[in-house]
Formats: structure tokens, C-alpha cells, sequence
């Protein structure tokens, strides 16, 4: 199987006005604390079409925003970090979506409040109407309801589904036919199965229940214990590439953009698109930006694949 290397990508989900506090010292529950405030653009579907943008790859982001402030910016950002968002929905009398972490001093989310009923407008109706023209690989959140996530995962092939939260992985449906990647953490995996997954042979046990289900491959993110993701034999794990913590927001979304990169260009290679992936999160944790920004050359230095030990990729 090979994918065109140059082909689109569409990605379907949030896009939000991310807003990140972080304590200047220890939290106290229960009382004011000093804070810094930084506000950007997030959301998953979004963070993960930047990403994609910076490494060179076309991409469309099909999403939901308000006729607001808010949302003008989020797709006047876009435009101009090269996505295509012709097939956004805009909503009279709606807010944008918003995301508000709490960051301890270490940088370490300690919560997050997320308004995201805006997304439950993008109906599998709404989708299938967006979606204009064929895509190399389609991306999708779990920020859409469960019926919008059961109609791609039915019509839509090759479709990556990222995870967004625990509660979220109710918009999963029970049938994966055909779903070609799931990446999500260990937390969302316990979720989906039902139980704790605390040692290797239940990670491996849990991988194959889902696999069961239909989807082909599995990544499972650990934080700072490093990524699992399955192979024909079962289980194969990588340890955390090395990083100064300063804000884990985005790392995930950033992960997922780079392997979803990876698969573009190396498709049966999942090993390599995980590296791929924890280089380009251990850059986004170093940074205080949710998406490193273009000229940082962090995504140049990936689409080179140099001085990281990457094979080069095949033409």
C-alpha cells in the first residue's frame, strides 16, 4: 500500500481559542492564585492540521466556529498557516469553542475546561457535505458526536481517529471496520475497555481487544513513559525522547500530526512514524507554543529527517 506523498490531508473536528494559565508557584485549592495567561489558537483537529501545514503537506481542516471574534481569528489563522478551511461551518448565535488548562509551575496540566457544544453541529449531513474531493489520509477527533465518528469510520478510508479525553471516548463507536490508526493514551484505552490496563500483558491484552473490533494499528502514548504501538506479533514500545518540560499543552496534537506526516510518506511503517511523532511532542513541551511556530524550524529539521537517526524517506 502506498499513499500519495504529496496528497491532501483533511482533518474534521475542533478548533478553538485555547487559553493556558500556568501558577507561579504551588496551587492552592480554594483561593486566588498568581498566574500567567497565554491565549492561542488550539483545538485538536486544528493543532494537528498546523502541524501538518508546517511539514509541507496540503491540508483542509473541516470544522465548526461562531459568527465572533473568536472565530474570524481561528480561520483567518488558518488561512494564513496554509489550511484550506473553504468547507468551515460558521453558526449565527453561537460561540466559538474554548479550552481553558490550569498549569502547575512546572508546566504540568492540572485541569482543563473545554466548551465544545459547538461540534455537536458537525452532523454526519454537515460532514459528508464537506467533504470535497478525494484525501490522502483523513484525521478525526473525538470532539464529533458518535454518529458524525461512526459514518467516517464506515465511509472514509484511510481515516486516523485521535482521542480527545476519557469522557470523550464515548463518541467511539463499538464497530472499527476499516479504521486504519487509533491513537490515544493509556488513560482513553482504559477507558474504552473497561479496566485498568497497569502492566505490559494488559496493554497488550487491551490492544488486542480493540484491534478485534476492527481497527488495523493502535498507538498508546504514555506521557513520559514512552509510546506502545501494535505490530503483526503483538507489542512494541519506545522510551520518551528526552525534554525540558516548560508546557505539555499540544505535545499530543503534535505527536498525532507527525505521525499522521509519517504515514503519508512511509505507510506500513509504524515504528518510524512513532519517532517521528515523539520528536516533534518533545520539541512542542520545550516550547511554550501549542504549535511551533513555522520559523522555528523544528518541522524542517523532521522533514529532512536529519540528525535524528530517521531514515530517509522513500521517494
Amino acid at each position: 500500500m502506498t499513499l500519495a506523498t504529496t496528497g491532501r490531508v483533511l482533518c474534521i473536528g475542533a478548533a478553538n481559542i485555547d487559553r493556558k494559565l500556568t501558577a507561579k508557584g504551588p496551587l492552592r485549592m480554594g483561593t486566588s492564585n498568581p498566574a500567567r495567561q497565554h491565549e492561542s489558537f488550539g483545538g485538536v483537529a486544528r493543532n494537528v492540521a498546523e502541524n501538518l501545514a508546517h511539514l509541507g503537506a496540503g491540508v483542509a481542516l473541516l470544522t465548526a466556529v461562531g459568527r465572533d471574534s473568536g472565530g474570524q481569528a481561528l480561520l483567518a489563522h488558518a488561512q494564513v498557516a496554509g489550511i484550506d478551511t473553504g468547507s468551515a461551518l460558521v453558526f449565527e448565535g453561537q460561540a466559538s469553542g474554548t479550552y481553558t488548562a490550569v498549569l502547575d509551575q512546572r508546566g504540568d496540566m492540572v485541569l482543563a475546561l473545554a466548551d465544545m457544544e459547538l461540534y455537536e453541529q458537525l452532523t454526519p449531513e454537515r460532514v459528508a457535505a464537506g467533504l470535497s474531493g478525494p484525501a490522502a489520509l483523513t484525521v478525526a477527533d473525538l470532539n464529533l458526536p458518535l454518529e458524525t465518528v461512526s459514518a467516517l469510520v464506515r465511509t472514509v478510508q484511510p481515516l486516523v481517529v485521535v482521542a480527545v479525553s476519557e469522557p470523550k471516548m464515548a463518541r467511539l463507536p463499538a464497530d472499527l471496520s476499516g479504521l486504519r490508526l487509533l491513537i490515544l493514551n493509556r488513560g482513553e484505552l482504559q477507558a474504552r475497555v473497561g479496566r485498568q490496563v497497569d502492566s505490559d500483558a494488559a496493554l497488550l491484552d487491551a490492544c488486542r481487544e480493540v484491534q478485534a473490533q476492527g481497527v488495523r494499528d493502535i498507538i498508546v502514548t504514555s506521557g513520559s513513559a514512552g509510546v506502545s504501538y501494535t505490530t503483526p506479533g503483538g507489542i512494541e514500545h519506545l522510551d520518551v525522547v528526552p525534554a525540558e518540560v516548560v508546557d505539555v499543552t499540544g505535545a499530543g496534537d503534535a505527536f498525532s500530526a507527525a505521525a499522521c506526516w509519517s504515514l503519508l510518506k512511509d505507510p506500513d511503517d509504524l515504528r518510524l512514524a512513532c519517532r517521528r511523532g515523539m520528536y516533534l511532542a518533545a520539541r512542542t513541551v520545550a516550547s511554550r507554543s501549542t504549535v511551533i511556530p513555522a520559523n522555528a524550524g523544528t518541522h524542517a529539521e523532521l522533514a529532512l529527517d536529519a540528525r535524528y537517526g530517521f531514515p530517509r524517506s522513500r521517494e
